[in-house]
């Protein structure tokens, strides 16, 4: 048993990917060997919608009981094979993500903040399920089309699934997060080093 603290039993968003997309495949991980889905219900990938910027602000009863659980897991799939046929360069098959992009009514307003200034925003259309996670569809396409796959990688720790943006500046980055997996790489390489010399 884990004594760190575990976001997704917690069932708060793990945000360790650097890139939407990412953390969205991120909503299933492995813990202590079980493979976790944290999305469970509409409410559920509401909130990870919100804590990623994209409020959903539509009435979820007004919406089938479900439908957005349903239509957020397909998507999820859909954007996992998509990273990993990319990142293994081979060819993918966009009939999917582009269904969700057809869905996508977006337009921008200009609103004034608290100082004054004035900011352009993009607002979604949030009539179903498809139209909620559409800004998520179009963070994913412009992963696929511009991100750079050679910095899209899997955590090193072969027991996790989680993926994540390499934005560092040395691009160097191993884990899906220190303070998860590369603390548990760093104690485990101590404890093999100190039973080496033992």
């Amino acid at each position: 048993m884990s004594s760190q603290p575990n976001p997704i039993a917690e069932n708060e968003p793990l945000l360790v990917g650097d890139h939407p997309a990412l953390d969205f495949l991120n909503t299933v991980a492995r813990i202590d060997g079980v493979l976790v889905d944290s999305l469970k219900s509409d409410r559920d990938v509401a909130r990870w919608l919100d804590a990623s910027g994209w409020a959903v602000e539509a009435d979820l009863a007004a919406i089938k009981a479900g439908s957005l659980l349903e239509a957020a897991q397909e998507l999820r799939d859909t954007i996992r094979a998509l990273v990993e046929r990319r990142k293994a360069e081979k060819r993918v098959d966009l009939d999917t993500l582009n269904a969700y992009l057809a869905e996508s009514r977006s337009y921008l307003k200009l609103t004034r903040e608290k100082d004054g200034t004035l900011r352009l925003r993009r607002k979604w259309k949030q009539r179903n399920p498809e139209e909620m996670l559409a800004p998520l569809a179009e963070s994913a396409a412009g992963l696929l089309a511009n991100g750079d796959f050679s910095l899209v990688r899997k955590c090193e720790n072969g027991d996790c699934v989680l993926w994540f943006y390499d934005r560092t500046k040395s691009h160097q980055r191993r884990w899906c997060s220190m303070a998860m997996c590369g603390n548990r790489h760093k104690v485990a390489a101590y404890r093999k080093r100190q039973q080496q010399s033992a």
